[in-house]
């Protein structure tokens, strides 16, 4: 008898003895899609803290203040904007966040100090991890986006910077659609993108909500976990984590 039988067989056999309720999982384990592109949020993508640097030098001992508060504020606005249907894009946005974020802590934002910290936003550049990672999935024939909030001028801006200009096939923001994520319009956007099915689109968070929301509109997610944050008590999961592209390009890998 050939290994491959005696395997076999002995599957069988395990089966039988655990019950035949094990054959559906066993079904729906061999039928999972493949995973063939991913939509990448922006953030795993750019790294974010020189802006925070920035905000640290200009208001001395209360940048991490400011830029907390800010960030915070950031996010919430997108999505009572999206729930109120009063759209302004990601840009108006971030600037009413950092308004309001100085006004509650009480500092004072000069116009100059405001275009600086805007500005920061045009000039982000990669993590350290990103460029080997991203050749890695465009050689293993992985199709490559962006789904982000950024405006297509702040995506532009920071691809043009970073030489990333030839690795991504779409460079999707959710401006197209007069909407944020987590809005199922925003990450639908992936799918008509890609003319995939939305099980063979893995999206690539930064932000636990991020994947959250991913994750209900039925992709298959992984958290880039960069903040080592802990899990949103949402309900779902992310089916991979990592704090790297690099655990990313490995979770894939092992998709396969």
């Amino acid at each position: 008898m050939t290994s491959n039988r005696r395997e076999f067989l002995g599957l069988a056999v395990g089966s039988v003895a655990t019950g035949l309720l094990e054959a559906p999982s066993l079904a729906l384990a061999a039928a999972k899609p493949e995973i063939k592109a991913v939509a990448f949020d922006a953030f795993p993508i750019f790294d974010p803290r020189p802006v925070f640097a920035l905000a640290e030098n200009l208001f001395p001992g209360r940048g991490a203040e400011i830029s907390s508060a800010w960030r915070t504020r950031q996010f919430e606005y997108t999505w009572l904007r999206a729930l109120s249907r009063r759209y302004a894009d990601f840009w108006q946005v971030t600037e009413d966040a950092l308004n309001f974020a100085a006004k509650t802590l009480k500092l004072e934002l000069s116009a100059e100090k405001r275009q600086r910290l805007m500005a920061a936003y045009l000039e982000l550049g990669t993590w350290p991890d990103v460029l080997p990672a991203l050749k890695a999935l465009k050689e293993g024939g992985i199709r490559l986006a962006f789904l982000s909030n950024f405006t297509p001028k702040m995506l532009g801006a920071a691809i043009q910077r970073s030489g990333l200009n030839d690795l991504f096939e779409f460079v999707l923001s959710t401006d197209a659609v007069q909407t944020y994520k987590p809005d199922p319009r925003a990450y639908q956007m992936g799918v008509d993108a890609f003319h995939l099915k939305r099980e063979e689109i893995l999206f690539a968070a930064f932000a636990g909500w991020d994947a959250a929301g991913a994750k209900s509109f039925g992709y298959p997610t992984f958290w880039v976990n960069r903040t080592k944050a802990p899990a949103e008590e949402l309900g779902v999961s992310p089916d991979g984590m990592g704090e790297t592209l690099t655990d990313l390009v490995n979770f894939i890998k092992s998709q396969r």
